[in-house]
């Protein structure tokens, strides 16, 4: 029904698998089969589909990637050119619009609401502008190839990108060219509109920006402090305050929160399929972090500042997201241990 038009799907991630299987053919060879009674037809679907899914859970996470967001396989996911994630955060002047809008759509006032152009215009605009059958300049397709290498390369040097970039994405960005030249109603597609095609990929397939990991004050209770201080009493109580007074507004960012979240998993895990003997405690944890990065550290301030950054983000792998498992030791295990043994949580799969 949708043949040379565009076909809109509501409700993409609640399809039946079975419908989902039968899209493949749609989307990849623009074509449908049918069987019935024993005959066999094959009809022309010929169009763009337009599609609107809900992230798992009703709420978008936007420390996961758009794949681990929405229930939708691999092979759906890369025939789609185009992605467009639309987060409702809450905003009170964006709020206030929308209501206001609704409002007026109810009492009729959207009526005497004046348009730049109104519905015939853009059905004359549209059915002109797909008379053009523009083609690939040399310059184009050299920039084209170029723009293409780079996704590659941010992809391979682990870019925050929402699918692996293949060939497919170069399609997406021949048939998105294409489509910016007929809008302009051009025979030949330029570099700009390669470059502007190139732009609305990139920010498709770029995941939406997490925000910063703020460690909450109610946190530093479960963080002991292991830096060993000598001096007098009155001198300690004042490193203790302005220390504390540091912690609060402690602040990094995902990327880093992320990075070295890895780097501790990874270590743990070896750490258990070497089969070590003596278990890793979180002091021998942050000790080997520490070494691990003591290249880069200049001063003992800088020692002391990723020392507690390391013991933060261990404390919050444990008490919020749940990665990092304690095992206490001794008599009593009401008892919290300053000096836990940690392990990996057995169910927990390393985002690549």
């Amino acid at each position: 029904f949708a043949d040379n038009g565009v076909c809109c799907i509501d409700e993409f991630d609640k399809m039946d698998l079975r419908d989902q299987v039968a899209i493949h053919e749609a989307m990849e060879q623009q074509t449908i089969s049918i069987t019935k009674a024993g005959v066999k037809a094959t009809l022309n679907a010929r169009t763009s589909i337009l599609a609107a899914a809900n992230p798992i859970g009703g709420r978008y996470d936007r420390s996961k990637s758009l794949k681990h967001n929405i229930a939708m396989t691999a092979p759906i996911m890369s025939r789609f050119d185009l992605f467009f994630i639309l987060v409702d955060d809450c905003n009170e002047v964006t709020d206030y619009a929308i209501a206001q809008r609704i409002v007026d759509l109810h009492t009729r006032e959207a009526e005497a609401i004046q348009r730049l152009y109104d519905l015939d215009d853009i059905r004359r605009y549209i059915l002109f502008a797909r008379q053009f059958k523009p083609k690939l300049s040399k310059d184009s397709q050299d920039y084209m190839v170029e723009e293409y290498c780079r996704l590659r390369q941010r992809d391979a040097s682990g870019g925050r990108t929402s699918w692996r970039i293949t060939v497919r994405q170069l399609e997406s960005l021949v048939r998105l060219s294409e489509a910016m030249a007929r809008m302009y109603c051009m025979d030949e597609v330029q570099p700009k509109h390669v470059k502007e095609a190139f732009r609305l990929l990139s920010k498709s397939i770029i995941r939406v920006e997490t925000p910063d990991i703020h460690f909450d004050e109610d946190e530093e209770e479960g963080i002991t402090n292991d830096v060993e201080e000598t001096g007098a009493e009155q001198s300690e109580t004042a490193s203790k305050s302005q220390s504390v007074e540091a912690q609060a507004s402690l602040k990094i960012t995902f990327e880093e929160y992320r990075r070295i979240a890895s780097m501790l998993i990874v270590h743990l895990r070896r750490h258990e399929e070497a089969g070590e003997v003596e278990p890793l405690t979180q002091s021998g944890l942050v000790a080997w972090y520490l070494e691990e990065i003591s290249d880069d550290i200049e001063s003992e301030a800088e020692l002391n500042e990723k020392q507690h950054v390391v013991k933060r983000v261990i404390h919050r792998l444990v008490t919020h997201d749940n990665v990092l498992l304690t095992i206490r030791s001794g008599s009593n295990l009401q008892e919290e241990d300053e000096d836990p043994v940690l392990v990996v949580h057995p169910n927990f799969v390393l985002e690549e």
